[in-house]
């Protein structure tokens, strides 16, 4: 019986579109590289950052390296409070946590944006642990945070469900044989998320409550 849940932060819980793509404009922009329009950036969401540099701005491993730099340069100062709590989602957390489940974050932002970030957007009080990417890149796919996260707060796989809006999220808790829920108001869609082995999708934070509940009882 599932007794800890992870949560992805980004898309998840709090939607960070408008943060994340003014950092990436600011990037390209110090690049000379071209800048598209807002929409055509929310594929960054959720993956590493470097590998989408690459994969839709035609960047060198080294460009994407220097775009992430610059990125944060933008982030780390006003881009991580461009952001907003989804509706219904401290409600949702209240619930799991009255039922009372161990509450995780399992993001690949780093570690130390997702702290002040939960911090500033009151959700800190719900989470029993924030795990999270290093700056290094040492740990950033999903999996070596889920792995993280387990291992800080002695949590087996067997006792755990992910939550997540993107492939990735599904994909790095099957790395561990662990079950995901995947979300429809974050940044994936459910073709993505049930090609990649979504157990259950919620449509809104209610049903997502509803479904963890039915799971650990």
């Amino acid at each position: 019986m599932p007794t800890t849940i992870l949560f992805d932060l980004d898309g998840t819980l709090t939607d960070p579109g408008l943060g994340i793509t003014n950092s990436i404009l600011y990037a390209l922009g110090k690049m000379g590289f071209p800048k598209p329009p807002r929409e055509n950036l929310y594929p960054f969401i959720g993956p590493p950052l470097t590998e989408s540099f690459q994969k839709y701005c035609g960047m060198t491993a080294a460009q994407a390296e220097e775009a992430l730099r610059l990125y944060r340069e933008y982030f780390s100062v006003t881009g991580l409070f461009e952001n907003s709590v989804y509706d219904g989602i401290p409600e949702m957390l209240a619930s799991l946590r009255n039922a009372e489940l161990r509450l995780c974050l399992a993001t690949s932002k780093p570690e130390i944006y997702a702290r002040r970030i939960v911090e500033r957007f009151d959700l800190a009080p719900y989470l029993d642990f924030v795990g999270g990417a290093t700056l290094s890149g040492e740990r950033n796919a999903k999996a070596d945070v889920i792995a993280y996260v387990l291992n800080e707060t002695g949590t087996a796989a067997d006792q755990t469900i992910m939550v997540g809006d993107r492939r990735h999220d599904v994909e790095g808790a099957a790395v561990h044989r662990i079950p995901a829920i995947g979300v429809l108001w974050g940044y994936g869609d459910e073709t993505e998320l049930r090609t990649a082995g979504a157990a259950q999708i919620a449509s809104d934070p209610g049903e997502l409550a509803r479904l963890i509940l039915a799971a650990c009882r």
